[in-house]
């Protein structure tokens, strides 16, 4: 399977540009929501929800780099996934300080409380807490001071956080689970994918081993 080559000015100064700008709509939408009343009877409620469900899209989109790129040698698509990583990031920061400022007033004995009562909130907070290593050593400079093999896997931290922002979708509507039931099984088939594409390589180096000592 050949690799989808894309000049590096496209890469550098427009797609990346155009991706980053697109990953600003949802805060763009939102803030016409305020100006306009258009976030129904509860907008602090309808913010807090908002934000929450583009941050557990944006970390989908981000966990899904490296399997749409194992599945298509699209390599240039590892390009975004730092950002789109950060972005999941930022909104899910933005969903926790929309909670604590809007809905709470930052009563932090109620906050606390309420933490310790309500398991989806506690859930929820686990798959924040993930996100936050996972940021700051998002940088190239952390990547060569953990070294790749620890860094990446203090990054497989991503997908605990998947899993936690996905159960806490699912208790906190209640109701209607389409949805959260949606993004698990988004997050069920990458995870798939990863472990069939790490099962496929350790199969195949004992056979190229064995091709290298017969050569």
């Amino acid at each position: 399977m050949s690799s989808m080559r894309i000049p590096e000015f496209w890469l550098a100064c427009v797609i990346k540009p155009s991706v980053f700008l697109a990953s600003l709509l949802p805060l763009a939408w939102l803030a016409w929501g305020w100006s306009t009343d258009g976030l129904g009877a509860n907008p602090i409620e309808a913010t807090t929800r908002f934000l929450g469900d583009w941050a557990l899209r944006f970390l989908l989109i981000a966990l899904a780099v490296t399997p749409v790129r194992m599945l298509t040698a699209w390599n240039c698509l590892a390009r975004f996934r730092r950002m789109l990583g950060l972005f999941a990031f930022a909104y899910a920061v933005l969903h926790l300080l929309s909670y604590i400022g809007l809905d709470q007033f930052f009563a932090w004995a109620t906050i606390w409380a309420e933490i310790v009562k309500r398991t989806y909130i506690t859930i929820g907070m686990l798959a924040v807490l993930c996100l936050i290593p996972l940021a700051l050593t998002s940088t190239k400079g952390m990547v060569r001071r953990l070294g790749g093999k620890r860094w990446q896997k203090l990054h497989r931290l991503a997908y605990v956080a998947g899993v936690a922002g996905v159960i806490h979708f699912y208790m906190m509507v209640k109701a209607d689970v389409r949805e959260p039931l949606i993004y698990g099984a988004i997050l069920t088939a990458l995870f798939s994918i990863r472990l069939w594409n790490g099962r496929t390589r350790q199969v195949a180096r004992p056979s190229v081993a064995r091709k290298a000592k017969r050569a």
